[in-house]
């Protein structure tokens, strides 16, 4: 007979050794299988309990022995699913109870909001065998998807992350699915899109009148069939519609640009595969990784000398990409695209594939939307029945010295937070009028939308307004503060007046916010000073002039211009910057450089308005000042021949930096420099600059080498500045921003002279150069909390309050 002492439990209690622990996880932890993960963690080791959804994330009660316990806690972060993000693992002990195995119980609604969505991402590697395979009962199903891949941020309609709270809500499981869904052994289990073609959703293909075209067919071969004979097709995508044609055929890209009304802006293609772009651009490993990993972005590659002559490879047409040094490329991320770029079937292995819009509209999201604003652009649309809930472009990506430079944040990131090194109050900051992303912000989070557009249009200012309400509902922020660009002619600053609702409007002047951003992203503390090199197009300057060559000493509390390119006239305003040559004369007058008849901007220039133009810069009639050097990048493009009217923003730049880039390489030219004042702030004059250029071109130098002797010099410019800066202010960190640093050669060579100088040189990665990354400047430095105990995040005195 056994002397052991009896610890078997009473009735309706717990054994005696047992401990029992309830455990909050908070990130991204809902939608990404992390439930399921739970489940077979506990059970494996024997524990009892049960794990919920709820809006303050994923909450777990767990019993068993102490070690058990703690090593289950232990776990969570560590073997996570691929697609979560665990911010933060609490846990308290609870009284032990009676109970018996582990399950997944009912998410509970209610209480604050603080879990985070996952993304859109890539259909995995899984999915996508299934859908390859004409044995599995999912073999070309349009959405296929599992617990590790497919839509989650574009159909989420409500936390917590539940079916019912996404716009699969109206497609009931069929028994094999729902099967699926129940069991834990399945890579399905609790994954809240899942479908098959027994439950839906459909696809469709229709023509521009709303008939179903090819009834009772594939759609998708139907489709291929289309694209290949050089029709345009409106394909509806996880977060919009795109435009899509054969890539390769010249009539199709050609009537695609028209109908869009495109100009000359490059087209983004999608390709089946690395195989089919490797001999059209350069890729190293890091460019690799993002066209093959789970965001799937566009991303922007060099473009080879030359295409390489390889049998049967792709080419696309000349209308892809005019004029420009890279190709914009991405590689199928939904079933859709993965199907109809199925080569062995018959599909193009390039396609252009555009946002659904007219240029400077929004993307569409809405069917019947589409087949209204669409039906002059398309002719036939894939459309499928599962709405659409959050508008989502393409995230755009390129790679600069080995570290990703995002571009436009959107799809695959948004709605990740970023995690802010000081603590702010709730605020909305509404970001600037291009390239428009707001960005919601509370303690220690900040939360960018995806891109939203340009605010010029009605239609984006709606989207805009709805964007808000959809983020606002998803992270739980409730600004009592807001934020805007300090122009008084903003768009998106006039959209914050009118729904201020009594709350207060702090004005962020606009390359301090550039800044300021930088800052955040790189988590420096509350109190750091940089020196900001802020250069970009437009922003409205603190004296009225119109700025974007700036030296700021800046932290997130307040700036001091330290030094700008000297003032030019701009004249006509905005006619300036679509017309190159305009801003080219401007800069010969400022610089007292005659408009000789044989340079380029002087030819393009039309007769009659070369003698209003003169009259209207002498008498200074609609000529603001400004300081912006993406409109001296215009100045220098013309004046060497290279753009004299632009169709698309930084058209001009872009084709300087493309022509110093087929240069390969030039040394600096010490008559391309810039002539530096003594004042407070320090004035850099391009007048020399200006007549190396004009001298050169009247030598008959070729473009390319004026191109890349001007980048230098803008290079060291920047070297010259922040030497002073820093013997000044003592400051030696340098921090680079605003749109003009998306040029990879300039940025390149101010970090190698900034470093050869001792400087610690900061540059965006996550967070983008140009206006898409405003409104996280705008939040920080119009909300943060101030230091001290006990402080209550009252907003700190900054400039420009409306009352």
């Amino acid at each position: 007979m056994s002397t052991a002492p009896d610890t078997a439990a009473p009735p309706g209690e717990a054994a005696p050794g047992v401990r029992r622990a309830r455990v909050v996880v908070r990130g991204v932890v809902q939608g990404v299988g992390f439930r399921p993960f739970v489940y077979g963690l506990a059970t494996g080791l024997g524990l009892a309990g049960h794990v919920t959804n709820t809006g303050d994330g994923v909450v777990v009660e767990v019993q068993g022995t102490p070690a058990d316990v703690e090593g289950f806690r232990a776990r969570l972060a560590a073997e996570a699913p691929p697609l979560a993000v665990v911010e933060s693992v609490e846990s308290s002990e609870l009284p032990p109870a009676e109970e018996s195995g582990f399950a997944i119980v009912a998410s509970r609604g209610g209480g604050p909001v603080r879990t985070l969505v996952s993304p859109d991402t890539a259909t995995c590697d899984a999915c996508l065998a299934e859908l390859a395979d004409p044995g599995d009962r999912r073999h070309g199903h349009p959405f296929i998807t599992c617990t590790h891949c497919g839509p989650r941020f574009t159909i989420v309609t409500g936390l917590p992350y539940d079916r019912e709270h996404t716009t699969m809500a109206g497609f009931p499981l069929c028994p094999e699915c729902a099967r699926e869904y129940h069991d834990p052994a399945d890579r399905r289990f609790h994954a809240q899109p899942v479908a098959c073609p027994s439950c839906g959703p459909r696809l469709r293909l229709v023509t521009a009148d709303g008939r179903e075209a090819g009834a009772g067919g594939d759609p998708v071969a139907a489709a291929r069939a289309l694209l290949a004979a050089g029709a345009v097709l409106a394909v509806k995508g996880l977060g919009g519609y795109h435009l899509a044609c054969d890539a390769t055929r010249q009539d199709a890209v050609a009537e695609l640009r028209r109908r869009k009304a495109r100009g000359d802006k490059p087209f983004a293609l999608m390709a089946a595969g690395l195989r089919d772009v490797e001999h059209l651009v350069y890729l190293d490993e890091r460019e690799r990784e993002l066209l093959t990993g789970r965001v799937r972005p566009v991303v922007l590659l060099r473009r080879r000398g030359g295409v390489r002559a390889t049998p049967g490879a792709p080419v696309p047409a000349e209308a892809v990409a005019p004029g420009s040094p890279d190709l914009g490329v991405m590689l199928p991320y939904t079933p859709v695209h993965h199907l109809l770029l199925a080569t062995d079937a018959g599909g193009p292995r390039l396609l252009v594939m555009t946002s659904g819009n007219l240029s400077g509209e929004p993307i569409v999201t809405d069917d019947a939307e589409a087949l209204e604003r669409l039906s002059a652009l398309a002719d036939a649309f894939l459309v499928h029945d599962r709405p659409i809930h959050v508008p989502c472009d393409d995230s755009v990506v390129r790679v600069l010295d080995g570290e990703p430079l995002v571009l436009r944040r959107s799809r695959g990131y948004a709605p990740l937070p970023l995690t802010l090194p000081v603590p702010v109050r709730p605020v909305l900051a509404v970001g600037g009028d291009l390239k428009n992303a707001f960005c919601l912000a509370e303690g220690g989070r900040a939360w960018l939308s995806a891109h939203v557009g340009d605010m010029d249009d009605l239609a984006t200012q709606v989207q805009f307004g709805r964007a808000v309400g959809q983020l606002e509902s998803v992270t739980g922020v409730r600004p009592g503060l807001l934020a805007a660009d300090a122009h008084p002619g903003y768009r998106s600053g006039a959209w914050a007046r009118r729904h201020r609702a009594g709350r207060p409007l702090a004005r962020v002047q606009h390359h301090h916010a550039h800044v300021a951003a930088l800052l955040a992203e790189h988590g420096v503390a509350d109190g750091g000073r940089v020196i900001g090199v802020a250069f970009d197009g437009t922003g409205h300057g603190e004296d009225g002039a119109v700025w974007g060559g700036e030296f700021l000493l800046a932290g997130y509390g307040g700036f001091r211009r330290f030094a700008h390119l000297a003032y030019v006239p701009l004249p006509g305003g905005d006619a300036a910057v679509r017309r190159p040559y305009r801003m080219a004369l401007a800069h010969l007058y400022a610089a007292g450089i005659a408009p000789d008849p044989g340079l380029p901007p002087v030819a393009a220039c039309p007769d009659g308005e070369l003698p209003l133009l003169r009259a209207q810069l002498e008498r200074g009639l609609n000529c603001a000042p400004t300081s912006s050097m993406g409109r001296l990048f215009d100045a220098v493009s013309s004046l060497a021949g290279l753009c004299h009217h632009a169709g698309h923003e930084a058209q001009a730049a872009i084709a300087l930096e493309a022509a110093a880039v087929r240069a390969g390489g030039a040394d600096a030219d010490p008559r391309y420099r810039f002539r530096l004042g003594d004042g407070a702030p320090l004035t850099a004059d391009a007048g020399p600059l200006l007549a190396a250029v004009a001298e050169d071109v009247r030598r008959h130098v070729a473009p390319e080498s004026i191109a890349v002797r001007f980048h230098l010099a803008v290079a060291e410019l920047v070297r010259s500045v922040c030497r002073r800066a820093r013997e000044a202010s003592g400051l030696s960190t340098v921090a680079l921003t605003g749109g003009v640093f998306a040029n990879t050669l300039l940025a390149s060579a101010c970090l190698r002279g900034l470093e050869a100088d001792g400087f610690t040189v900061l540059r965006h990665r996550a967070v983008p150069p140009n206006d898409g990354g405003l409104a996280l400047g705008q939040a920080v430095v119009a909300a943060r909390a101030p230091e001290g105990p006990g402080q209550t995040g009252a907003v700190p005195a900054i400039p420009a309050y409306d009352k």
